[in-house]
């Protein structure tokens, strides 16, 4: 059974900002593809469910924090595709669910969780001692459904844009997504991915491995900025929920506090600074995750 996705916006923002340094931003509504399995998830998830499919695989494993996005969007993509599908949750078990997890387990996902060392290592080795995972006939998809499949549905990201562009802008946590758009990209196009995590050079050396996978020469294809992590992931300040507060009231789009947020705020910040050109054409893709804001209410 195919998951089907909805018609993909592009949004264009046209505010003081951009007219002032005269360039053109549109806002690409990958979270409006799917009531669920929205943004960048849907198109990681794609070839990883064939391949489970094509293994003859009856369920879906993969880790995730307890407001994992991927999480969420793994147990609907279950539901809707026909899989059983088991959630190994980093910490500890709490009495009530989170939203996120109680969706989880609405969806019919089964959650297990492992300590925060075990979780570390991710290693379904040391895990496979326990029933729930010996008695299951499961696919292993990796956290964050980053892996050469996941890059390779991110690769299709780009067909959804109907306009010439100059620069595609991409929030960062594994490198995947911004690695398959790479791939995606014409001679004269560029990226640029905002890192959300604290780390210097991390994504980098992340999207250069998913690159050297499909043996794809980069030839200065992508940039990234470290500069607006707001101290690491899932980290916020007074200053960034205001932003994302006003840019919904202004342009009708809700952002997430984790990636689609930090990667807005980075683009202004860098709209007027000048460090693009005028006339240039940016592309920011929303990747979804706002189900994950339920844990920054308040």
């Amino acid at each position: 059974m195919e998951i089907q996705s909805s018609p993909i916006p592009l949004q264009p923002i046209n505010d003081a900002v951009t007219k002032k340094h005269d360039v053109s931003l549109f806002v690409l509504r990958l979270d409006l593809n799917h009531p669920h399995i929205s943004g960048n998830k849907l198109f990681k998830l794609k070839y990883n469910l064939e391949e489970a499919r094509k293994q003859g695989k009856n369920t879906l494993l993969t880790f995730g924090g307890a407001y994992s996005n991927h999480i969420a969007a793994t147990a609907a993509a279950g539901k809707e595709a026909g899989f059983k599908t088991i959630g190994i949750i980093r910490g500890e078990e709490h009495e009530e669910l989170n939203p996120t997890l109680k969706f989880a387990t609405d969806c019919g996902m089964q959650l297990f969780y492992v300590s925060r060392e075990d979780y570390r290592n991710k290693n379904i080795q040391s895990l496979s001692n326990y029933q729930i995972i010996k008695s299951s006939n499961y696919y292993l998809i990796p956290e964050g459904g980053s892996n050469e499949l996941g890059v390779l549905g991110c690769k299709e990201i780009t067909k959804n844009i109907p306009i010439d562009f100059d620069i595609v802008c991409c929030p960062c946590g594994t490198g995947a997504t911004l690695a398959g758009i790479v791939l995606s990209l014409k001679d004269n196009q560029n990226t640029l991915g905002f890192q959300i995590l604290k780390g210097e050079n991390y994504i980098k050396s992340e999207v250069d491995n998913w690159l050297n996978k499909f043996n794809f020469i980069t030839q200065n294809k992508y940039n990234i900025n470290e500069s607006y992590h707001f101290g690491g992931y899932a980290k916020v300040n007074p200053e960034l929920k205001e932003f994302i507060k006003q840019f919904e009231k202004e342009n009708n789009i809700p952002l997430d506090y984790v990636y689609t947020g930090k990667m807005m705020f980075g683009i202004y910040e860098l709209i007027k600074k000048g460090n693009f050109e005028k006339g240039e054409t940016i592309i920011a893709i929303h990747t979804g995750g706002l189900q994950g804001n339920k844990g920054f209410e308040g």
